[in-house]
């Protein structure tokens, strides 16, 4: 449910960005964040996970840093060529298991750790972009000088990392599959 959630929080989001309503847009990326940790946490704690809970939970987080990276591209906020690395590389997975899961009929996706570096590094590159753009006076300006080009060059480097690494490893998994030996 709390997934659900963050998944409806994404349209208002997005047209806030486009409004250029900055402010109102970091709030409802709190929101997202908060109920990210609250929906993680109680499903750790009761057991709560579920197949479906797992797979709706990465493609929330995933929507929103794709609506946002477009919002942000088109606004000129964004190079297009960090656009292009992030979702491209976000395509190219998803093509990856479609292909998989086809061939194979079952996939057990797992984030890798360098996955879950770049992730983060999205979020918070967009969090630190969306301060920037809030007007705050020094911590807008701070904002400012970390994100471009210090924080846009280390998010290109590890998207392109993270999807090479997705490619290699679900290639060798491809390649070890027991179907392909019997």
């Amino acid at each position: 449910m709390i997934t659900v959630i963050r998944i409806l929080l994404v349209a208002p989001t997005c047209w806030l960005l486009w409004s250029e309503d900055y402010r109102w847009a970091l709030l409802l990326m709190a929101i997202a964040g908060l109920s990210d940790a609250l929906d993680g946490a109680l499903a750790r704690r009761f057991n709560w996970g579920s197949k479906l809970g797992a797979a709706m939970d990465p493609i929330a987080d995933k929507l929103l840093v794709v609506v946002m990276f477009l919002v942000f591209t088109f606004q000129g906020h964004l190079p297009l060529w960090l656009a292009i690395v992030a979702i491209g590389r976000d395509v190219i997975i998803f093509i990856g298991a479609g292909v998989y899961r086809l061939l194979f009929k079952e996939i057990d996706f797992e984030p890798t750790m360098i996955s879950k570096i770049n992730t983060a590094m999205q979020i918070i590159t967009l969090l630190v972009l969306m301060l920037e753009l809030c007007g705050f006076g020094a911590l807008s300006r701070f904002a400012s000088d970390a994100v471009d080009p210090w924080m846009f060059y280390t998010l290109a480097m590890l998207g392109i990392a993270s999807g090479l690494d997705y490619v290699l490893t679900w290639s060798k998994k491809a390649l070890d599959h027991p179907s392909r030996t019997g």
